[in-house]
């Protein structure tokens, strides 16, 4: 689960890490308030759109304004619109929220901070380097060697030996090392007790007092311990996400939605990922990934039909169903009650395979509707593409 920026930043405060004083308004009328508590006479203040997305500074989302009236008509110009930037793709993004901020600059240096868990080696990474900002991704492209990283095991936690080989990385003066050591510390123990997924703070700014400062922040929480932080599920902002894949993620099913034609339905992520894998390979593109899980059941595959044909580019759906625990007889009638309750006219495949497959075939054969059973998968993308064309 994604967070805003300023929602980010409110965490790593309470965590005790510096970061500049702001307001998070909703609607213009909270934007004078705002403005009279944030700005400085002589520096302004920065108002950004806050959006689940990068770049939104080079999208015109992010502005130094030294004028109230300034301030006025980028937020009445921002709040309500879709933000597109080059991670958003042309749809762009809702913004319901901009963040009146403190101008902290002018710095001494942006530096990159970063956090993420590395399931390859089963451990924390710090990401690190000097030339932090809104270039990162072109030093990461054309200058990876200015980036550094150090893998923290979760059962040790960081040790000053970590903390002083990023300080290398950052080529910073002697004596900020205590303020860096102590930030390290800090931002490890919000990552693991909030439970993030990832933390990037980009920049990380070296004020011109010697001190540092989180000038921007994001943060991804991992859904699987959200249950352990009610109040940070809470932050949740269904505005920022496909409402498809808010929908599944109340009803438990596992859904990304693509931008291809053939719906998915799969129980299994590995199994889903070669069923995408093997309609690329024929020549079309998934409209989803949607894994109902090892325990499918007959409510489960109804509410994944209502999800797949709710996508306006679907124009046919691909079934692919291995019956380990589940069986596929069950899984079968299912189908058939969810293609009568829903009344889907679209071509249907379905494969298959495993526990009571046979029976799960015959059922759909003598359901007298119009979809087609077969037993591998090969043959069931081959069929979906067919009758597509």
């Amino acid at each position: 689960m994604n967070l805003h920026e300023y929602q980010a930043k409110s965490l790593l405060a309470g965590m005790g890490m510096p970061c500049p004083k702001e307001i998070a308004i909703q609607h213009i009328t909270e934007l004078p308030e705002a403005w009279s508590r944030i700005a400085s006479e002589s520096k302004g203040a920065v108002l950004k759109a806050q959006v689940h997305a990068g770049g939104r500074g080079k999208a015109g989302g992010v502005k130094v304004l030294t004028q109230f009236q300034q301030a006025e008509a980028f937020a009445e110009q921002m709040l309500g619109s879709q933000l597109v930037t080059y991670q958003t793709g042309p749809e762009g993004q809702y913004v319901s929220s901009i963040l009146v901020c403190e101008n902290i600059y002018p710095v001494r240096q942006e530096l990159y901070f970063g956090m993420v868990v590395d399931r390859e080696s089963q451990c924390v990474t710090f990401i690190v380097s000097a030339e932090g900002g809104v270039e990162i991704e072109k030093v990461a492209h054309e200058t990876p060697e200015k980036i550094g990283s150090v893998s923290v095991d979760p059962l040790t936690g960081i040790q000053p030996c970590h903390i002083r080989e990023m300080f290398t990385v950052l080529n910073l003066e002697n004596a900020l090392f205590p303020a860096f050591s102590r930030l390290a510390n800090q931002a490890w123990k919000a990552f693991n007790e909030l439970d993030f997924a990832l933390l990037e703070i980009n920049p990380l700014v070296l004020r011109e007092d010697g001190g540092f400062m989180c000038a921007d922040a994001k943060v991804s929480l991992d859904d699987n311990a959200l249950y352990r932080h009610p109040e940070l599920q809470a932050m949740r902002d269904e505005t920022q996400e496909d409402p498809r894949e808010s929908q599944a993620a109340k009803l438990d099913l596992n859904y990304v939605s693509l931008d291809g034609n053939i719906g998915c339905m799969v129980n299994g992520a590995g199994l889903a990922m070669a069923t995408m894998d093997i309609i690329k390979l024929y020549g079309e593109q998934p409209a989803n990934f949607l894994d109902v899980g090892g325990g499918a059941t007959q409510e489960r595959v109804s509410e994944a039909f209502r999800l797949i044909v709710s996508d306006d580019k679907v124009q046919a759906i691909l079934v692919n169903i291995f019956g380990g625990i589940v069986r596929c007889d069950m899984i079968a009638r299912a189908i058939i009650h969810s293609l009568r309750e829903t009344e889907i006219t679209l071509p249907v495949v379905v494969r298959l395979s495993g526990n009571n497959a046979a029976e799960g075939q015959r059922l759909l054969a003598e359901s007298g509707l119009a979809v087609e059973a077969v037993g591998s998968l090969d043959d069931a993308a081959k069929r979906i593409i067919a009758l597509l064309n």
